[in-house]
């Protein structure tokens, strides 16, 4: 991540905050031509896409958000104001706002979750979907009450023990040991991201926005007409099959599955997420 941005420059964005329903949104933006819209995952923030400002807004009009409980996005502290329908409709009215009508989407993992009930609730407005190591949520109703009552117990854990315990708790999880191979520096500035959150926040997304709690939307993939892609590592066994699983529910399909990569594609491997992403945009743009 860090040789990509010396290879492109230091990008310098337009930083704006937007309030719609209850919330004020710290937005980046850059770039011109067609719009893409980024959204990041779950402990970070808008700025997980700087590095690749400098090669996408060659083509792009460049737009990163804050989601809430995450980044200088400002947020009461009620759960259901984090809800993805509620959070779908915050983010149609912001690109409302900055005058922007249809847009690609890409989501990495949480973000992937919030892109697709976009692209479910605004079809029309969506010209490509990617989601990079997301899922449609959980299927079996069991296992989401199951998922809803862990993630409850870590929002109490998170609020009683603080950011430290958490971020040290986090960087062990399996998901992402493959990240243990980076660069010191490049683990040093993701664990600096992770520390700038939040407790508060990051609860509140949780209880908001797991997925545990949000719609399975595993039945209405086959509503997508646009083009989607489906960015996996090869590692991350979970999303690997899950993604195998999806593009045969969806029409305009195409699934890429980076090899010797874990669940963060565009950290572990940055320069095939831009070859793999730039591909895809150029060829529906």
């Amino acid at each position: 991540m860090d040789q990509l941005s010396q290879q492109n420059g230091q990008p310098h964005p337009k930083e704006q905050a937007i309030s719609v329903n209850g919330k004020t949104y710290r937005v980046l933006t850059d770039g011109d031509g067609v719009p893409l819209v980024l959204l990041h995952g779950f402990t970070g923030s808008s700025e997980t896409w700087l590095p690749f400002f400098p090669v996408f807004r060659r083509a792009f009009r460049l737009v990163a958000v804050d989601l809430p409980g995450h980044g200088q996005t400002v947020c009461p502290d009620d759960p259901q104001l984090y809800r993805m329908e509620q959070v779908c409709d915050d983010l149609l009215a912001l690109l409302d706002r900055l005058g922007i009508d249809t847009f690609h989407l890409l989501g990495y993992s949480m973000g992937g979750r919030v892109a697709l009930h976009v692209a479910l609730a605004a079809p029309d407005q969506v010209r490509t979907l990617t989601m990079e190591s997301a899922s449609p949520g959980i299927a079996d109703a069991g296992e989401r009450a199951a998922r809803r009552r862990q993630d409850e117990r870590l929002a109490q854990q998170l609020e009683e023990n603080g950011i430290q315990w958490f971020v040290s708790y986090w960087e062990e999880l399996p998901l992402f040991a493959s990240q243990k191979r980076l660069p010191e520096s490049v683990r040093q500035q993701i664990r600096r991201q992770r520390l700038r959150q939040r407790p508060q926040g990051l609860a509140c997304s949780l209880r908001g926005m797991g997925a545990g709690v949000q719609e399975a939307l595993h039945e209405r993939l086959p509503e997508l007409t646009m083009p989607v892609l489906l960015l996996t590592g090869q590692l991350d066994e979970k999303y690997h099959r899950l993604a195998e699983w999806m593009q045969t529910r969806i029409s305009r399909c195409r699934w890429v599955s980076v090899p010797d990569t874990g669940h963060t594609v565009h950290v572990e491997k940055p320069d095939a997420f831009v070859e793999v992403v730039w591909s895809f945009l150029q060829a529906w743009t």
